[in-house]
């Protein structure tokens, strides 16, 4: 999931990225503690930390944030500033989403779908 975020937004949209976080409901503090620390994308760190505060994730509570490097300064997703909104928490500037509803989940399951020989 870390390597994604990297990629987002120049590769992977946004709202595919949070449609994947809103089923990762089970992942353990004490596993995800240390890969949060050791990761060296502060983008990844502040977006999976922002994504996984928007969808609820319970785990979220469980992670010491004080040992988790996230930078200094806002990290913007979005060149203008008319097309996003900040996350003060963790300080990144993510795209407003202006799809329909259940459009990125479409795209996503299109992305995913098995292939027909």
């Amino acid at each position: 999931m870390l390597e994604l975020l990297h990629l987002v937004p120049e590769k992977e949209p946004v709202d595919e990225a949070k449609l994947l976080m809103e089923g990762l409901t089970t992942l353990r503090p004490s596993v995800l503690q240390p890969l949060l620390e050791n990761c060296h994308s502060v983008k990844a760190k502040r977006l999976f930390l922002s994504l996984a505060g928007s969808s609820g994730q319970t785990w979220l509570g469980k992670l010491d944030l004080a040992r988790i490097a996230l930078g200094k300064g806002k990290h913007v997703l979005v060149k203008n500033a008319k097309g996003g909104r900040l996350d003060a928490k963790y300080q990144i500037v993510l795209p407003v989403s202006r799809d329909e509803p259940g459009a990125a989940r479409a795209r996503l399951m299109r992305r995913f779908a098995p292939r027909r020989p």
